[in-house]
């Protein structure tokens, strides 16, 4: 079963950081475009960023702009989003996913199951 595996989330006190891993389980991640999102409670799930195969980035939240960096690395078969300057507001649980595609558009068709960041103080 081909599946994404999100890790990293925590607790963490305002301004601090994490990174979170993304990988992927029986695929190659090289020839896809990966997104991270989340959802804090009560809300709806909202895009974070995407990055291209190529490893070109694209930002779907301006509050993370500047704080969050996604990137990944192929031969590790992952991919990351390092946040920093974390906010009460971030607290969320953050999936990856999988387009079909080369680029960032359409639906993702694999999920993760997911990981909590919870930062509080």
């Amino acid at each position: 079963q081909l599946k994404l595996v999100e890790s990293g989330g925590g607790l963490v006190q305002p301004g601090g950081s994490l990174r979170l891993s993304c990988a992927a389980v029986r695929f190659s991640l090289d020839y896809y475009a990966i997104g991270w999102f989340r959802q804090a409670p009560g809300k709806e799930r909202e895009g974070v960023q995407c990055i291209s195969s190529e490893g070109e980035s694209t930002n779907y939240a301006d509050s993370v702009k500047g704080r969050f960096t996604i990137s990944r690395d192929n031969a590790k078969n992952t991919v990351y989003l390092q946040m920093n300057s974390l906010r009460p507001e971030d607290t969320a649980v953050y999936y990856c996913a999988r387009y079909r595609d080369l680029e960032c558009w359409g639906t993702p068709a694999t999920w993760g199951q997911g990981t909590q960041v919870t930062v509080s103080s």
